[in-house]
């Protein structure tokens, strides 16, 4: 009987594909190579012929290739993340990824024109253009930055997702946890608010809740949704109810993984995109500390900022400040930070590098987490080997090994409960678990 291998290097040639994995890595270059193509509209298809083909070619070469490397990894009973010879060591490739993903953000955040976006009424060209027939299609309306960047977010947490479900196909926990994440970002955060516009509605992602929706007590929010009637009422009750009542009180019997790591789209990313990238994250005390000072200092001033914001829309007092603050956060943080960061430095820093540092759901979550919830993650000493593939795995750069050589409970503020310490743990040392204190 074959054992999968813990060894933290894979003990095979890395650099060693098969003919289809050569089919399939060339299929995926070629559908990024015309979506690429077409921000310069060097297209010879009508678009919409054109971008299915992109799509089919992208989704076809990366399930093809991932699945391959994941079933060759099972039938060679290798670990379920190997180290060796991957473009994580490669520093030039890693640098080069982050490079060409933080420049596609720069430009979504701050000149969408240059991917294409038309002004004053002009019609989109580019890469945005690209995407106005899938637009009307959904909507009826044509294609904006965030209507791309959405269709490309959902394809990767797609994709990916299918590759993780089918890695860790042996464990329930991880395979409930991933359809949960397609769900909850093609439904929830896609689907549902494109079609809200095509009826005239607001945009609206109806999991997207205050403080991590920083703007829900904006004046132009609150307005947009008093304009809109019934609908905008409900989504008024329905996001106040969600972080005063439903967030303590979920997060009280699942600690704070019922959102960062099942219903979150950020961390639904970092999951199946940023997966082969977790064990970057920084385990000194250095970056805990960081991480405290940081993190709770973002929840703080959005909490400024919306008691602010509702003075000044109530008294018409301190409108100037509340005003700035408001535009120096957005740029700051929810673009720069949440979005150039979070999501462009994977390569470098893995993939919840705006979950650990920077998101104030989070820190709310951890609060609430670490004063009073049931969940912990139990440890079994005296099963413990010290071989360390927990720590190593830890997207949040928790010394998970030294809890578990002490027979310690894990109850951290920063545990987002995605168990995937438990699932590489060779002995059954971890169990995710709810337990009344």
């Amino acid at each position: 009987m074959n054992y999968r291998s813990i060894a933290l290097t894979d003990q095979t040639n890395p650099l060693s594909y098969t003919s289809l994995q050569l089919v399939c890595l060339t299929l995926l270059y070629l559908g990024l190579s015309i979506q690429f193509l077409s921000i310069f509209d060097l297209i010879f298809l009508p678009r919409q012929w054109t971008l299915g083909l992109s799509i089919f070619l992208i989704i076809s070469g990366a399930l093809g290739y991932t699945l391959s490397i994941e079933n060759r990894k099972k039938t060679t009973a290798q670990p379920l993340y190997t180290i060796q010879g991957n473009i994580r060591q490669k520093k030039w490739s890693a640098w080069l990824l982050a490079l060409f993903l933080t420049t596609f953000y720069v430009l979504l955040y701050l000149r969408p024109d240059l991917l294409g976006l038309g002004k004053n009424n002009t019609p989109n060209s580019g890469l945005i253009g690209l995407y106005d027939g899938l637009s009307y299609w959904i909507k009826g309306k044509p294609a904006s930055e965030w209507f791309v960047y959405g269709t490309m977010y959902t394809l990767a947490i797609t994709c990916l997702g299918i590759r993780v479900i089918f890695k860790f196909s042996h464990n329930r926990y991880q395979v409930y946890r991933t359809l949960s994440i397609i769900f909850f970002q093609l439904i929830f955060a896609f689907l549902l608010p494109e079609i809200l516009q095509a009826f005239n509605k607001p945009y609206v992602d109806l999991k997207n809740f205050w403080p991590l929706n920083y703007y829900f007590f904006f004046d132009w929010n609150i307005d947009q949704l008093l304009a809109s009637g019934q609908f905008g009422f409900f989504v008024l009750g329905w996001g106040t109810v969600g972080f005063l009542v439903l967030t303590p009180l979920l997060t009280y019997y699942f600690g704070k993984r019922w959102y960062c790591s099942w219903v979150c789209g950020c961390g639904g990313l970092a999951e199946t995109a940023g997966d082969e990238f977790r064990h970057l994250s920084d385990k000194s005390k250095k970056a805990w500390k960081l991480e405290k000072y940081l993190i709770y200092s973002i929840l703080g001033i959005v909490v400024l900022m919306t008691l602010l914001i509702l003075t000044s829309r109530f008294t018409g007092y301190l409108i100037s400040i509340s005003q700035s603050l408001a535009h120096w956060y957005g740029l700051i943080i929810g673009a720069m930070f949440s979005g150039i960061i979070g999501v462009g430095f994977y390569p470098l820093f893995g993939g919840r590098v705006w979950c650990r540092f920077g998101c104030p759901m989070a820190a709310y979550l951890g609060l609430l987490q670490k004063m009073k919830s049931r969940f912990r993650i139990t440890t079994n000493g005296g099963q413990c080997i010290s071989c360390g593939n927990c720590s190593t795995y830890c997207e949040m750069g928790i010394d998970v090994k030294s809890y578990a050589q002490q027979g310690k409970d894990i109850v951290r503020a920063s545990c987002v409960g995605c168990g995937i310490c438990s699932a590489v743990c060779p002995r059954g040392v971890l169990k995710l678990e709810n337990i009344n204190r």
